[in-house]
């Protein structure tokens, strides 16, 4: 009797065992795994409806070329789109370098592919007729920012003015890049940070009113960058559609609006790892709600 009792006992354990391995393996796929729309942001650095008229092609043929639904999610400012990332909500995020460290250290975010035709470097702009003439003449003076984080056109920038050049400013966060050139030009502020590619995307007219006072050392462009849930299939599918992308001539304006002129896989230990030693902790501001 004991003998068919442990039996019994046995087979009810690998059933269970089997049922329970069935489900974690359902369970794996839905985790590693497809979600019915993936989510993709942009950092702000220009007004919500230059995001939407210069991503939306992209995204809808990405969607194709790959197979999956993305959709644009547009964040009203920079803050709002740390959040995002910071808190893992963004599934394919265009971020900036620094960005990349923060979203590294907090949710394991993984760069995929980044402008290979375009370093970065912040610049900081005065009126084209301003007497300012040197960065030390800036001292006290109120300059103009995106927000806080901005890499090159904030974040770098006020550590380099405040570390390298020995100044102190009072700083102004305006928004987005398109914002800091438009203070400076009518004058609100003595001077403002920008970045060199958003810079380049200003119309004739704007950059004819303008003049680079100062620019930081380049680095690796912005990343598109990828949450590690997303599937590895998943991500080499992105990849290789800008790549492919890239090749193509038909795509080339697109991509120029999206700063990823000429798309290059990216690598975080190669193109952003340094940035790490920078050491502009001191200077990151994370706003809460």
């Amino acid at each position: 009797m004991g003998h068919f009792l442990l039996s019994g006992n046995m087979r009810l354990f690998w059933l269970l065992a089997a049922v329970g391995l069935a489900g974690l393996m359902a369970a794996t796929r839905v985790n590693a795994a497809e979600k019915e729309v993936y989510i993709l942001a942009v950092v702000p650095q220009f007004t919500p409806s230059e995001v939407h008229r210069n991503w939306t092609p992209f995204v809808e043929k990405l969607s194709k070329a790959t197979q999956r639904r993305f959709e644009v999610r547009i964040y009203p400012s920079i803050p709002k789109f740390e959040e995002g990332f910071l808190n893992g909500e963004i599934d394919l995020a265009f971020m900036n370098p620094y960005h990349a460290v923060m979203a590294k250290r907090a949710q394991g975010y993984i760069p995929l592919v980044r402008d290979g035709a375009n370093p970065l470097s912040g610049i900081l702009v005065v009126r084209r007729d301003s007497p300012v003439k040197t960065i030390k003449e800036l001292n006290g003076r109120e300059l103009a920012f995106p927000a806080p984080n901005a890499f090159g056109a904030s974040l770098y920038m006020r550590a380099l003015l405040a570390e390298q050049e020995k100044i102190s400013i009072t700083p102004r966060y305006v928004k987005t890049h398109t914002n800091v050139y438009r203070h400076v030009i009518m004058g609100e502020v003595a001077a403002g940070g920008g970045v060199n590619n958003t810079l380049k995307h200003e119309s004739p007219e704007v950059q004819a009113q303008l003049r680079v006072l100062f620019e930081t050392p380049a680095v690796a462009a912005h990343p598109l960058a990828a949450h590690p849930r997303m599937p590895e299939g998943v991500r080499q599918a992105v990849t290789a559609a800008l790549l492919d992308m890239g090749n193509d001539p038909a795509w080339q304006g697109m991509l120029a609006e999206m700063q990823m002129s000429r798309p290059v896989k990216a690598d975080y230990a190669r193109d952003y790892q340094a940035l790490e030693k920078l050491k502009l902790e001191k200077y990151v501001v994370i706003e809460k709600n």
